[in-house]
């Protein structure tokens, strides 16, 4: 079967965007391709600096024939109606359609017959469509003709479309089509300096072959497989060990190729700024990668950068270039560190009382005054030192308005780490600097010292209690606060850390430190706590448990505990997993349907205790018994927080429910006895409800 091979090759693409841009080239061929019939064996999309390329093989020569039938009016209809119909079939006469029998009458049916098309007619349609609504992010227009821009909105000006369409044995046909005036061909072209003539290629083993040739690895994988490999040995070659960095890698990956990896050096003077610093600064700057002494874990003064091109000096040239602009880039952040250090943290905080952090929450100052509040309320119930985490919380944000963190936002908290232990400040204290932001993703660590816990938790309650106060909730897929990630945090640093806490007092105390009216602070309570119900949700079920058993445990009200939650979530999960758990739940369920059905049946609800004078069976004697006994045993097991226990209670209700439902006829002719056994059965629902609301589990 032939296969298809496209190629747009232009201007250098931003690295940025040429991951997404290969994927969608992919997906947007193939979909047109299956949406015509074109069912396809299998696709890949490959990116360089310089173009987009996809492969599609095992494409069928033509498109199926397609036979569909089409109904029209009835027979005897108005012949408006006739001739709409044989018009837009493409009959003749009505003597080309069948007619079919139907009770409502009998209609005339058009059978069409569609032939299919060659696909490289398909493709030569199908294919210009997409370079024309292919979805960059940002994207220009070129080309200028008679004093107008091209019509062709691509990320940089596009020189060449190669495609090619034919089975592996036979020299493919080039796809005719042309885009803004540039014709398809089979020429591409290589490295930009070092073999930048055309190169006529065929199919995708061939055209890959001739690339690499040409010094092209089209392989973005390959690409950083090399950079890696080759950085790794580098540098272990000369007794250092490299600081791997995943999202650099895939940067650099997409701004070369051809990668040639090469060390520099700066002065070691410049090691005496914060590692992160200088990170950050080689990083940003030139896209270089950081090497550090594996015997100290300290960086050193070595860096690794990736060169596009094997230059004929060895890259001594392309190696002092980058020390050239690395060199002042350092001694900027080392200005910037030692000028911070100058001034202490908390002289720094009035410039806050002028910043807003939301004109309806107020000024930096005031939160921070409220995160201070918050951390010494929550310090005694994580076992933190209260003077300590309202210190914490006092300067946590000021390194916010140093000079490194405004020339490097992501050293936000590191920074007032380092300048928190130069002034001396108590080691947990200085550490909750840094870790009252954490976990900012499920990846994340999360602090477990208690000053850090206490000033991250009033951190994230304050976020949250406050926008939700004014009613800035995530909606869908917006959440410009990022209070899905301020809760998670939440969730974890109470479940990772086995703490037992009240988030709603918790919420309370935040809740009180702003000007609310009091219908929004009736209001906040019970709609947080839901939304902290749906992140555990989320969280729970990336740990493999079931969301279904959150909305059991939670469908009982008042629980606020995430730990206990947690607890209570995983002994239920346990529970069903058994024999005992699985037969119970199908019992809670059928005797649930019956008292569904029933209460709307009557109209009422068959609350109150059985009469036990109206016990006329063993099965109801004994099941009437073993609710009494199971419901008290199970509440003081909860009580004691053995959440195991309380299952092992409800597992001894399983012999007299199956029991009853066998031997039981539940709607008695006499209306009595019904009315008793129906309540019997709301006994088992009550009785079950100390560990879960077995209703909202699903089978």
């Amino acid at each position: 079967m032939p296969d298809l091979l496209l190629e747009l090759f232009s201007e250098e693409i931003p690295a940025r965007m040429q991951a997404k841009a290969a994927d969608d080239l992919r997906r947007m061929v193939t979909d047109k391709l299956v949406a015509e019939g074109l069912v396809y064996e299998g696709a890949k999309a490959f990116a360089t600096p310089r173009r987009l390329a996809l492969t599609v093989h095992g494409i069928p020569a033509r498109q199926p024939d397609l036979k569909t039938e089409r109904r029209g009016p009835k027979i005897g209809a108005a012949d408006a109606a006739v001739q709409g119909f044989l018009k837009a079939t493409g009959l003749t006469s009505l003597d080309e359609a069948k007619i079919q029998r139907d009770p409502k009458g009998d209609f005339y049916i058009a059978l069409i017959e569609k032939p299919g098309r060659d696909a490289i007619d398909v493709l030569a349609e199908i294919l210009p469509v997409i370079i024309r609504t292919f979805p960059w992010p940002k994207s220009m227009r070129w080309g200028a003709r008679s004093g107008k821009p091209g019509s062709l909105s691509w990320v940089r000006p596009l020189h060449a479309i190669t495609a090619t369409f034919g089975p592996e044995t036979e020299e493919p046909d080039i796809v005719k089509f042309s885009v803004d005036g540039i014709e398809t061909g089979q020429t591409t072209y290589g490295h930009r300096f070092m073999a930048p003539a055309a190169i006529s290629v065929r199919r995708f083993e061939d055209y890959e072959a001739k690339l690499k040739a040409a010094k092209v690895i089209l392989d973005p994988q390959a690409r950083k497989d090399i950079i890696f490999a080759d950085a790794k040995e580098l540098t272990f070659a000369q007794g250092f060990e490299l600081v791997e960095d995943q999202v650099l890698l895939d940067e650099v990956s997409g701004l070369v190729e051809w990668p040639v990896v090469m060390m520099g050096s700066f002065e070691a003077e410049y090691l005496a700024i914060p590692d992160e610093v200088i990170r950050a600064t080689i990083r940003n700057n030139q896209k270089c990668f950081v090497v550090k002494d594996p015997k100290t874990g300290k960086l050193t003064n070595k860096f690794v950068l990736t060169a596009n091109i094997e230059a004929p000096d060895g890259g001594k040239t392309i190696v002092a270039g980058n020390e050239r602009v690395i060199r002042p880039r350092l001694s900027d952040a080392k200005f910037f560190y030692e000028t911070d250090l100058k001034t202490k943290l908390e002289d720094r905080l009035p410039k806050f009382a002028q910043i807003v952090f939301h004109e309806k929450l107020g000024t930096q100052a005031e939160r921070i005054k409220r995160i201070e509040r918050l951390a010494a309320e929550i310090a005694p119930l994580v076992g933190a030192d209260v003077a300590k985490a309202t210190r914490a919380a006092h300067l946590a944000k000021a390194d916010l308005l140093t000079e490194v963190v405004g020339e490097f936002p992501e050293v936000q908290g590191l920074m007032g780490k380092y300048y928190a232990l130069a002034q001396g400040e108590d080691a947990s204290v200085a550490a909750a600097c840094e870790e009252h932001y954490k976990p900012q993703g499920p990846a994340d660590r999360v602090p477990t010292d208690p000053v850090s816990v206490a000033v991250a938790l009033a951190d994230k309650l304050d976020t949250l209690v406050g926008f939700w106060a004014i009613d800035e909730k995530p909606t869908g897929s917006k959440d410009p606060y990022a209070l899905r990630r301020a809760a998670l945090g939440v969730i974890r640093l109470i479940t990772e850390n086995g703490l037992r806490l009240s988030l709603m007092k918790m919420a309370a105390s935040a809740l009180a430190a702003l000007s609310l009216k009091p219908a929004d602070a009736q209001k906040l309570p019970s709609d947080l706590l839901a939304f902290f119900a749906d992140r555990l949700k989320v969280q729970l079920r990336e740990q493999g448990a079931r969301h279904d058993l959150v909305d059991a445990v939670f469908a009982l009200g008042g629980q606020d505990d995430l730990l206990m939650i947690v607890r209570r979530v995983e002994a239920l999960g346990k529970f069903l997993e058994s024999e005992d758990g699985k037969n119970l739940l199908a019992g809670i369920k059928r005797a649930s349907n019956i008292l569904g059905i029933e209460e709307k049946k009557d109209k009422r609800t068959f609350d109150g205790a059985p009469d036990a004078a109206l016990y006329g069976l063993g099965e109801e004697k004994a099941l009437a018994k073993a609710i009494g006994e199971v419901t008290a045993e199970a509440s003081a097991a909860v009580a004691k927080e053995d959440f195991a226990a309380a299952m092992s209670a409800m597992a001894k209700l399983r012999p007299p429910v199956d029991a009853f439902f066998e031997k039981v006829r539940v709607n008695d002719d006499d209306a009595k006895v019904r009315e008793n056994r129906l309540k019997l059965l709301n006994e088992i629902r009550s009785a079950t409800r100390a560990v879960a609301d077995f209703s909202k589990i699903q089978d």
